[in-house]
């Protein structure tokens, strides 16, 4: 059955040479890149984050109300046994009252122990009478709990699909996935605008109930799967997974579905990017490499590591920020713009702010910029 699920550790993926396999570290918190694909299942469940309690909690609660009501009716014949009687031998026993307000609360009422007594009749009508009442309402309301789960279920399904457009997808929710998507949020992007896709069921279950965010459950390879995640509507789209083969297939697939989506795919292995460009992918972000660049650099140049990393860490100390010049600007150089610039975007062109042809900025033109994190506020999303 294909499903989708709402918001109500992983093995790290430690792979040596050419990613061969590497043993694992058991004392470390452990993270992978999400399967996403050819380990995947036959259909897709979509997980949607829910504030509710599960089926299963509710009627554990409502199995101990009920258990509450039996035990207070207990109480009450107990403590009035004396105004009772027993058609066997006279006498009314703990046990004569725990078989009493059984049948009782459950309506069978055998009428082999009734109240004798004035008040053991009076307090069967102030108390008895809706206590079984409750203990019913208690019984059809669990039933009905479960039997209407699934319609509920359905109908938050098909109104999340209703409203969802220009979302993100991210397939594979991994180190790099998390990351990727702790970043999106903190540049302000919605949670409810983003999407996940894994097979993992630890990843599955991160997302959806830790991280509260939609997840779709299956192999990110399948185009049913991607459709499950509305691809067709989505206006971005983040490919994280362990293999490169893997990110291949789930590209071309992506694109397939979608031919306006922008397209950010993660590789391990350099010779691997060019490949995945052709299968239809906008950028692609060469993982093992920049990680490698960074070390190289930290290591030479501790300083200039520390800065690169804290560029790379949106929200703390020092942005990258992409923002459209001003007015003002306009007939500048980038050298004479408030901020301290590093490239201009014009048109699908990024040009380095010494780029002769970025000597003079023009109105269109976007600029990329370094500023602190307190001086600017968050940007929009596309």
């Amino acid at each position: 059955m294909k499903t989708v699920r709402f918001p109500d550790d992983r093995p790290a993926d430690r792979r040596g040479p050419r990613g061969a396999l590497a043993r694992p570290m058991p004392a470390l918190r452990k993270r992978t890149e999400g399967p996403a694909g050819l380990a995947g299942q036959a259909g897709a469940t979509v997980h949607i984050p829910k504030e509710r309690p599960g089926p299963l909690v509710q009627v554990l609660r409502r199995f101990g109300m009920a258990l509450l009501v039996l035990a207070l009716t207990i109480l009450i014949v107990y403590v009035d046994r004396d105004n009772y009687r027993d058609s066997v031998d006279d006498r009314v026993s703990l046990l004569d009252c725990v078989y009493y307000a059984t049948v009782t609360l459950s309506t069978t009422g055998y009428g082999d122990i009734v109240p004798a007594g004035d008040a053991a009749r009076l307090v069967n009508v102030v108390l008895i009478t809706p206590l079984r009442v409750v203990f019913l309402i208690i019984l059809v309301g669990t039933t009905l709990e479960v039997l209407t789960e699934r319609t509920r279920e359905l109908l938050r399904l098909n109104r999340w699909r209703s409203t969802l457009r220009d979302h993100t997808i991210l397939v594979g929710y991994g180190t790099t996935g998390y990351s990727a998507v702790h970043t999106l949020m903190a540049q302000g992007v919605s949670r409810d605008n983003i999407v996940i896709v894994d097979s993992d069921p630890e990843a599955v279950s991160e997302a959806s109930d830790d991280d509260k965010l939609v997840v779709v459950s299956g192999d990110a390879t399948r185009a049913e799967v991607l459709r499950r995640a509305e691809v067709e509507r989505a206006r971005n789209i983040i490919v994280s997974v362990n293999r490169d083969d893997t990110a291949a297939l789930v590209t071309l697939t992506a694109r397939q579905l979608n031919r306006r989506a922008w397209i950010v795919v993660a590789v391990r292995e350099d010779e691997n990017a060019p490949l995945i460009r052709q299968s239809g992918a906008d950028s692609v972000v060469t993982t093992a490499s920049a990680a490698g660049r960074l070390l190289g650099v930290s290591m030479l140049s501790p300083n200039v590591g520390e800065v690169m990393e804290d560029l790379m860490h949106y929200g703390q100390g020092m942005d990258l920020v992409e923002r459209p010049i001003d007015k003002r600007e306009a007939g500048r150089s980038p050298g004479e713009c408030g901020d301290l610039v590093v490239a201009v975007v014009r048109g699908h062109r990024t040009l380095r702010h010494d780029d002769p042809e970025a000597a003079v900025l023009s109105a269109g033109d976007r600029l990329v910029v370094i500023k602190s994190h307190k001086s600017h506020q968050k940007p929009t999303a596309s």
